[in-house]
């Protein structure tokens, strides 16, 4: 029987003349489920309206309408044994079934606002190809629909503006929506408010902007540029390129034109459609709110009813189970309740007055709540608690003073089992409860929107919060300030991996990858952290189905720090994912952002990321990969990234290879053969940055090679951690470079690497090395091939000498000092015998002039620097110096280990050591190259050095009895006019460089004047202006002068060459008018003279410098004749003159106060 609504006023003949078939009974029996729409009905309309009939009657017919008669009929036969719920899901199908899709779109705009979203709908009108139509004219109106056909357009207030785009953007400054829900505004106004072109909603601003976008997409294809640009110029803010810049977290709508032929087809006559809202009253539809189609043919129509009927058979199965299960719940509550009965007091008189009205009355009071049923959210597994209503609330027969919850899931929580029923004091009346419940309608309580209907239920378990918090992250997030966004990260994550539905987690990691546009430092780590966090909860399967998609997706954005955050979520990840993945696709990710990404500090997080994968890789098949990365990373133009190659990626694919057993027979061996190609190739230019970045990864492999001969050593076994293990030196190992080329990290600890250096050390001693294979193939094949490879290199190239020789240090150092002694040196030694036979160029035995004598010297010599070390080193010097000097062979081998060792001023006494050897030296040859050798020194050494130890020893061999010694002395004093500032000195080298051009016994030294002129040039520019004006000019004018009258044409063209050199150098200089008036300009004249009959084309050079340098001195002197006039004018105005002396005097601090002098009064 159905239930009678005593608020219902309507007299409509037409709901009292339907037929007893057509009605659905919505009484509700005490022992039903959930709160929420009243059985039966399947659209749920409101509370206070009248009890709904279905939805179908005799004058509102369907294509289908037989169809939807056996549902109703079904419907029927089960409400005669048992209340039913029709499911939603089913409606939806039956709605997209026979066409009715205005009405679809409604019920999905409805469960939208109310948190129900259903995929059914979602997915079809999401999907463009639904709406696409065949041809552009509207179908006819004979024409059949079947499911996939054209649709026509009907009048309809579900427009763009109904749907709110906005509701998952990440842009923090999204304007709030101040749209009144359409189910709160009566149904004639928004008739009237949609009908009314006049009357627009305001236009949002993502509105706006995604208009602009479509705009100025339109006039880009047709042409109209100069129209897209100036629509661009006037929206700066807006990025045209980038459909993401709007802001909406949706797919690019169509075009323009598309939309227009969409949306601009005529609307069918008014007698095919009806105006339909949200919450319209079933009163107010037309008596033809359903177009009058023809009915279908036999074949379609059974077809039709077959599936619905399967469906529904489906569904009473699912009911029937749902029932059963209730059941026996509703009685083990009610046993329970009776126990709480008869363990608490009797309750008042009133209590149990009321609790035995009739609970029929339950129903109409239900219609007198101010909850609005068909706006509830769906309960999920029902484990909440419902503050909307006493009739909403109470499921089994009880007194209004419990308030139980409602218990549809077939196995209630343990904590509502174990909760005792919460009691109320009631007042000792005699209210009805329709009464109460109308009375309490006044109380201004709100469940019938999204937020309201959140509010009115309280989750009291795990599953149920985070089903809530998976429906309101979304929605609170967008809100939430920018710079406090990571506040959100725990809550996001929490419900991203408890929540149950999947859908749900992938838009919650979306929302946490896009939660902040550009993260800082400290964000991504945090964000990191949280992966970490989720990874390790969820495990591999979910990281690779959840997460990785996130990273897949922001691989290319513009943002460099949202790609940033995919390079180091890889690495971050990479210990939580199946070891498939490691090496396929998170491999490949990070080795397209290595090729393709333009940021240095994207690419660096991604040799780190890199590095890391390759810690937890283990398919040898990937080692090709592996090296081929490194090689293209060590290529990278970025300093930055080339130290994270040696930092993280070049340990951590050792450690690989060393468990592969690959790094000494593939991976050093593979960069030796590229440092030798390279050395091949590059006789007429070596290409220095590759070899730098091959001996940089050499470099980073010295420390686990030495850990691979440890751990490979015949006394590994032996090494006992218990005892009194000593303490390793603090300068045995070479600072590493990060913490992964530490021995002590890659053997595991200190104590055991302190163990292992003990029988290591004790090893070498006895040379007992038989059996240690890793430990030979170092001493016979490595040792030698690099001896080999440093003897080919240029010995010019400070470059190379320099990165050898820091490579040999590291070598040395970390191999420690006995198998230095033992094994490098004597390899270095048995080649570099020194002997006058080993400086034999026509021979070939020149190994001494190579660079393998500098980086011996530098490399291996300078490892340790006890007395003994250094005794060795000075003499290795002092017998190189000896034997190139006696042998007439070039220094530069002599001069490279000078240069690199004088850039230490540790050295410096040692190397001063080694030229006073040489000054006091028997042969001249050696005295000369002494002399040489302090020119290099100069530079480097300090002003108190200089003046005690580099200046007499100069002074001395000024006075060699050799002329060619005296010689050898002029590019040193030379060095010092140039870098010393201590007058005294300036003055004593000043006097010994005027000796040598006015005593009389060196007029015809015309080895010496070439000197003097070679050094003049090369010094001048940096010298001293006095020195260079009042000593350097006018000698090389007397010079040129006296090259004019010179007789051997071979040594006037050497010493007018040298003259032309330093004249060009010295040219670039400020020269006083004095001194180029009397020195200069004569100088160049007298050189002019010369070349014009030695060297036509240096003539033509000279005649341009000499005008130039009469140009300026006329232009200096009318500059001076212009400031004797300006000043003289100036004096004219003797009252003038006044106030500004005047002026003058008044300032106290002419620094601080001379700017406000010129300032004009105001």
């Amino acid at each position: 029987m159905a239930s009678v609504n005593p608020f219902n006023l309507s007299d409509s003949e037409e709901e009292a003349e339907r037929p007893p078939n057509e009605t659905v009974d919505t009484e509700r029996s005490p022992s039903d489920g959930a709160p929420g729409p009243p059985l039966g009905n399947p659209f749920s309309p409101p509370a206070d309206a009248e009890p709904p009939t279905l939805l179908l009657s005799s004058n509102r017919t369907s294509p289908s309408g037989e169809g939807i008669a056996v549902s109703v009929a079904a419907t029927s036969a089960m409400a005669g044994s048992a209340d039913t719920r029709v499911s939603v899901d089913v409606i939806a199908a039956q709605l997209l079934r026979d066409q009715y899709i205005l009405t679809a779109l409604e019920l999905h705009t409805e469960l939208l606002e109310a948190g129900r979203e259903l995929p059914r709908l979602r997915d079809y009108f999401s999907n463009p190809g639904n709406f696409e139509r065949q041809s552009g004219t509207p179908p006819a109106k004979d024409q059949a629909l079947g499911p996939g056909g054209p649709l026509n357009r009907a009048g309809s207030i579900s427009t763009l503006d109904s749907l709110d785009f906005a509701r998952y953007s990440d842009d923090g400054n999204r304007e709030t929506d101040e749209r009144v829900a359409e189910s709160e505004v009566p149904s004639q106004e928004r008739k009237n408010f949609k009908s009314s072109p006049e009357i627009q909603e305001p236009r949002r601003p993502l509105e706006k902007r995604a208009l602009n976008f479509l705009v100025n997409e339109y006039l880009l294809k047709n042409e109209y540029k100069l129209s897209a640009i100036t629509f661009s110029d006037e929206n700066d803010d807006q990025d045209f390129e980038l459909w993401d810049d709007v802001g909406l977290n949706i797919p690019k709508p169509p075009d323009l034109l598309q939309l227009y032929r969409n949306c601009g087809t005529p609307l069918p006559s008014p007698r095919d459609t009806v105006d339909v809202s949200v919450g319209v009253e079933f009163g107010d539809l037309a008596g033809n709110c359903f177009p009058q189609d023809p009915p279908k043919k036999p074949d379609l129509l059974q077809q039709q009813q077959a599936e619905m009927v399967e469906e529904l058979e489906y569904q009473i199965s699912l009911l029937n189970n749902e029932k059963q299960s209730l059941a026996e719940q509703i009685k083990k509550l009610q046993s329970e309740i009776q126990t709480l009965k008869r363990s608490v007091s009797s309750p008042p008189p009133a209590t149990l007055d009321l609790g035995s009205q009739n609970t029929s009355n339950l129903s109409s009071s239900a219609t007198a709540s101010c909850t609005d049923h068909h706006s509830v959210p769906p309960t999920d597994n029902g484990q909440y608690l419902d503050i909307r209503g006493v009739s909403d609330a109470e499921t089994v027969p009880s007194s209004n003073s419990t308030q139980n919850p409602s218990q549809p899931h077939p196995q209630p929580h343990n904590k509502l089992r174990s909760r005792p029923p919460v009691q109320f004091d009631q007042p000792n009346r005699k209210l009805s409860p329709a009464f109460q419940q109308a009375l309490l309608s006044f109380c201004r309580m709100c469940s019938d929107s999204r937020l309201g209907a959140e509010v009115s239920r309280i989750a009291d378990s795990e599953e149920s919060v985070m089903l809530m918090l998976g429906r309101c992250l979304p929605h609170i997030v967008p809100n939430v300030l920018l710079a406090k966004r990571e506040e959100l990260i725990p809550l996001i994550l929490c419900t991203a991996c408890l929540h149950p539905e999947p859908k749900e987690r992938d838009q919650l990691l979306h929302i946490l990858f896009n939660l902040i546009k550009r993260p800082d430092d400290e964000q991504r780590q945090m964000i990191l952290t949280g992966c970490v966090a989720f990874a390790r909860h969820v495990g591999p399967t979910r990281v690779e189905a959840e997460l990785l998609p996130q990273c897949w997706e922001q691989i290319n954005h513009k943002y460099p720090e949202r790609r940033l955050l995919v390079a180091e979520s890889c690495g971050a990840l990479a210990p939580y994912l199946p070891k498939e993945i490691r090496s396929s696709l998170v491999l490949s990710m990070l080795q397209q952002m290595l090729t393709e990404d333009k940021a240095d500090m994207v690419r660096e997080a991604v040799v780190k990321s890199l590095g890391i994968i390759m810690g937890y890789i283990d398919d040898p098949d990937k080692y090709s990969q592996g090296f081929e990365l490194m090689l293209l990373s060590l290529g990278d133009p970025s300093e930055r990234v080339v130290s994270a190659v040696q930092q993280v990626f070049i340990p951590a694919f050792a450690a690989w290879t060393t468990e592969l057993g690959t790094l000494h027979t593939a991976l050093i061996p593979s960069l030796l053969a590229r440092i030798e190609k390279l050395l091949m190739q590059g006789e007429h230019g070596l290409d220095e940055h590759k070899l730098h970045m091959f001996l940089s990864a050499l470099q980073s492999l010295i420390p686990p090679l030495f850990a691979v001969v440890l751990q490979n050593a015949p006394f590994t076994s032996r090494a006992k951690l218990h005892g009194d293990i000593p303490a390793i030196e603090v300068t045995r190992f070479p600072r590493p470079v990060s913490p992964l080329q530490d021995v002590a990290t890659i053997i595991g600890s200190r104590e055991m690497l302190s163990a292992l250096l003990i029988l290591y050390d004790h090893q070498l001693e006895h040379e007992a090395t038989t059996g240690w294979d890793s430990l030979l193939w170092v001493v016979n094949q490595l040792l030698p091939q690099l001896i080999e490879i440093v003897s080919r290199i240029n010995v010019t190239s400070s470059t190379c000498v320099h990165e050898f020789s820091r490579f040999f240090w590291r070598f040395c150092r970390t191999f420690g000092k006995i198998f230095t002694n033992t094994k490098v040196k004597p390899q270095f030694q048995e080649i570099l015998r020194l002997s006058e036979e080993n400086v034999d160029v026509s021979a070939g035995n020149d190994i001494l002039t190579k660079a393998t004598v500098p980086i011996y010297a530098t490399g291996v010599l300078t490892c340790y620097n006890q007395d003994e070390d250094r005794k060795l080193l000075v003499g290795f010097l002092e017998d190189v110096m000896t034997t190139l000097s006696l042998s007439h062979a070039p220094l530069d081998s002599l001069k490279a280990s000078f240069v690199e060792l004088g850039a230490n001023p540790v050295y410096h006494e040692l190397l001063l050591t080694v030229l006073w050897y040489g000054v006091v030296h028997t042969s001249a040859l050696v005295r000369c190259t002494a002399a040489r050798m302090f020119e290099l020194l100069v530079k480097g050494v300090n002003e108190t050095l200089v003046a005690q130890r580099v200046a007499p020893a100069l002074i001395t061999l000024s006075s060699d009895p050799e002329i060619s010694v005296r010689i050898s002395t002029i590019p040193a004093f030379g060095t010092i006019m140039e870098t010393v500032t201590q007058k005294e000195l300036l003055e004593r080298v000043k006097m010994q460089l005027a000796s040598f051009l006015e005593d009389p016994q060196y007029q015809d030294q015309h080895s010496l004047h070439i000197e003097i002129i070679r050094t003049f040039g090369r010094v001048g520019p940096n010298a001293e202006p006095r020195f260079r004006d009042e000593f350097v000019l006018p000698h090389l004018h007397k010079l040129a002068l006296a090259n004019n009258s010179q007789a051997v044409e071979s040594k006037r063209i050497d010493i007018a060459t040298q003259l032309f050199e330093a004249y060009s150098a010295l040219s670039c200089c400020f020269i006083s008018e004095e001194v180029m008036v009397n020195h200069f300009l004569p100088g160049l004249r007298c050189l002019r003279a010369d070349m014009e009959q030695l060297s036509p084309e240096h003539e033509v050079i000279l005649s341009s410098m000499i005008k130039e340098c009469e140009i300026k001195v006329e232009n200096r002197g009318m500059a001076d004749a212009q400031g004797s006039m300006s000043i003289a004018s100036s004096l004219v105005g003797e009252d003038a003159k006044t106030k500004f002396l005047s002026k003058m005097g008044q300032l106290t601090t002419s620094g601080a106060m001379l700017a406000n002098v010129f300032q004009r009064k105001k």
